[in-house]
Formats: C-alpha cells, structure tokens, sequence
C-alpha cells in the first residue's frame, strides 16, 4: 500500500467493440473500473460512425457505432477488405479525445477498439505528434486484414502493450490477438479461459495493475 501512496492515478482513455457505444461500453466496464480504482481512471469515448440497421434495441438516441467499415456499412475482424472506409475520421476522433478529456497516458481498447488502438501506437511510436500516449492495454485486438491498413504493421511497434488474450472467444479468436501481440517489440500477453470480455478475475486485475504500475509517477 505504501507504493500506492501519492501520485495521481493514471488516466486511460477508452475505445469501445463494434456495435457499442461511450454508454454502453461504461456498463460492462464497470467491474473494470472498480479493479482499477485509486490506480487509473477510465474515460471512454464513441465512435464516430453509427452502425446501419443497428438500433433494434429501441435506442435511437445511442445507437451502436463502429470505428471502420470492412464492407458497406458492415464490420468482419477477418475480412480482407479491399476498401475499408471510416479510419482516417476515427483517428481523429481519438486525436480530438485526448485534446478534450485529456491528458490521458493510455489507451485501453476492446475488441475492434483494440485494434484501432493497436493503430494509434503505431503511429506514436513513429512520432505523430497527435497521439501522445505511452502504453495500451489491448483486450480481444486483432490486426486489420485490409491491406489499406498494411502500413500499420509493416515495422515492430515499439510502444509498451498488455495484450489480454481469451481462450475461449468465438468473435475474436485467440490465434488473431496473439498475432497482434507479434507486431509489438516486447509485449506483455495475458491469456484467460473465457471468451469475448475484459475479464476482471483476480489474476487479470493483478496482471492489469503489475502493467500500469510501470506508468506510474514516481513508482519506475
């Protein structure tokens, strides 16, 4: 506990699944956010784009949101798409993020978030100016398929990541966020048995605080 004294908690920025939401993303991260408390503060931002079609469950004014497209108006992890849409407006929109709500000094993403989040330490580890996090925490990632996206990969990232990999995941199987964890310099990879959550059981949260314990002030 004495570590834990002074020093503010680290801040991590958020980036929701395919068909979630700010909102909606809030309501299945709160286990999460209790795991973390006194440690790092969540804040979570939407995609930019809405998912067509995607209101069936009455709520029009949150409708679910992607960060791309693989087809028209559609998202598949493992698509090769030829013209992928929706990225270049996503970037932004995490840029904006961090502006607004920040500072922040990582970034947390989930399922197609992660990926997208896996985008952005590319681009920081080259310098953008835009993106100026130390470390991700990426749950259920994957790497794009599109070759439009091939750019991201082409070189090891070297930024600091905790890839948190699901035996058990029938969206995002455990072969595609293991190979994620590859383009990366020196990952950390947490595997568990479940399936397409953040999973928050005692050896995840110890996993998650032994990461972020490295990015706190005054602890390294």
């Amino acid at each position: 506990a004495a570590a834990m004294s002074g020093g503010r908690p680290l801040r991590l920025l958020g980036l929701h699944g395919y068909r979630q939401s700010e909102r909606r993303f809030r309501q299945r991260t709160g286990a999460l956010r209790k795991a973390l408390r006194g440690r790092a503060e969540l804040v979570a931002v939407s995609a930019p784009h809405p998912v067509p079609g995607g209101g069936e469950d009455g709520d029009e004014d949150d409708p679910p949101r992607g960060w791309w497209f693989s087809g028209p108006g559609t998202f598949e992890a493992g698509e090769v798409a030829a013209a992928p849409a929706g990225l270049e407006e996503s970037l932004s929109a995490v840029a904006a993020a961090l502006v607004e709500h920040g500072p922040f000094d990582g970034l947390l993403g989930f399922s197609q978030g992660a990926a997208l989040a896996a985008m952005v330490c590319a681009l920081r580890a080259r310098g953008d100016p835009r993106f100026p996090v130390a470390f991700a925490i990426l749950v259920a990632g994957f790497a794009s398929r599109a070759p439009a996206h091939g750019q991201f990969y082409r070189e090891p990232i070297a930024l600091p990541t905790l890839h948190v990999v699901g035996d058990a995941d029938t969206v995002i199987a455990a072969t595609l966020s293991r190979e994620l964890a590859r383009h990366f310099v020196e990952p950390v990879v947490l595997t568990h048995p479940g399936g397409h959550f953040i999973p928050v059981a005692a050896p995840q949260k110890k996993a998650y605080l032994d990461f972020l314990d490295r990015f706190r002030p005054g602890q390294g």
